[in-house]
């Protein structure tokens, strides 16, 4: 398939209510297993706090071929600034690498920046090398903090003065 004529006919749009099940399948395909629930709560958190989602979708032939989904977050960390995260951005296997990862990323920061947001954070582990390299081509460094985490299964050990 010719690259440009895969990126020529497509449209960024927000995403609508039809669009949950598309969306599920395009990132269970990605993922490996789907995330109905994650997807249903943060559509629906999207309908009632509108200022809180930005949700854009790249149609293709008529047909959902990819999507974002980023949170705003205001106050966070003591932060003055609202910072966006990117929760969640897939393709479907045969629109990768042609574009579609590209004018997801554009249509989430337009709005972005629309609602006055400047910075775009996100994760990713570091064996995903194509979303890491979406993320390269993006715009996206690496933060100047580390992401710690800790098992909340383990209790922790008692010190000597605890004793």
């Amino acid at each position: 398939m010719n690259i440009a004529a895969a990126t020529v006919d497509k449209t960024i749009r927000p995403l609508k209510p039809d669009d949950l099940e598309r969306v599920i399948a395009i990132d269970a395909d990605q993922v490996g297993a789907p995330r109905r629930r994650f997807f249903e709560k943060r559509l629906a958190h999207a309908k009632r706090h509108p200022e809180d989602i930005v949700h854009v979708g790249v149609v293709r032939d008529g047909a959902l071929v990819g999507f974002a989904m980023a949170r705003i977050m205001r106050g966070e960390f003591g932060r003055e600034q609202a910072v966006a995260t990117l929760d969640a951005v897939s393709v479907e296997r045969d629109s990768r690498e042609h574009g579609v990862g590209h004018a997801l990323m554009d249509g989430v920061t337009a709005v972005l920046r629309q609602k006055g947001v400047y910075s775009l954070q996100s994760e990713s582990d570091w064996t995903n090398h194509s979303l890491l390299r979406l993320f390269d081509a993006s715009g996206f460094g690496l933060a100047p903090r580390l992401v710690l985490e800790r098992s909340v299964l383990t209790p922790l050990a008692e010190s000597a003065d605890e004793q």
